[in-house]
């Protein structure tokens, strides 16, 4: 049975983007300038996503020795990791995309779309990374309020200045 190869039409595609964008920047500054462009552009990214690359990995590795959830020094690295690939892929739009994912603060607007658009697929995401690190108080939110005389009375200097809050105080991590 044969195989069909469905992403032949994106292949296609890039490499027509690709070419009308070379020949628009040919048509605009020429080919030397062109050629410059291309030259320029695909060392400093280089740079630059050795520069991040390096970056991000200490950030990981730091947030990982604090134990620190670090979802966002990550993501940074795949950001960069896929910036890198883009810069060494031959093109005029890959290499203004991978510059686009290595640079910081287009890096951060990036990033900050991934983990919502992971937050919205999965709402455990959300709420593991708003949890990590916090105390969690088991409660009981109530509605309807109460008549004042199911609240117990509540004598000293700080009586009747807000809400009473009914609970136990637990000392630590598995002790009740």
């Amino acid at each position: 049975m044969p195989v069909r190869c469905t992403g032949m039409p994106f292949v296609l595609l890039y490499v027509v983007l690709e070419i009308v964008a070379l020949a628009g920047l040919i048509a605009w500054i020429g080919l030397g300038w062109t050629l410059l462009v291309l030259l320029a552009g695909s060392v400093i990214g280089l740079l630059l996503a050795r520069r991040e690359g390096v970056r991000a990995a200490r950030a990981l590795a730091t947030a990982v020795q604090r134990g620190k959830l670090a979802h966002e020094e990550a993501t940074d690295g795949l950001l960069v990791a896929a910036g890198g690939i883009l810069i060494f892929l031959p093109g005029l739009i890959t290499d203004v995309l991978g510059l686009a994912l290595v640079f910081p603060p287009t890096r951060a607007l990036v990033r900050r779309r991934m983990v919502n658009a992971a937050e919205r697929a999965a709402p455990s995401l959300r709420t593991a990374r708003i949890r990590y690190g916090a105390t969690v108080v088991e409660g009981e939110t109530v509605t309807e309020p109460r008549s004042a005389r199911a609240y117990p009375r509540i004598t000293g200097p700080a009586a009747g200045t807000g809400p009473v809050v009914d609970g136990e105080v637990v000392d630590g991590p598995g002790r009740t």
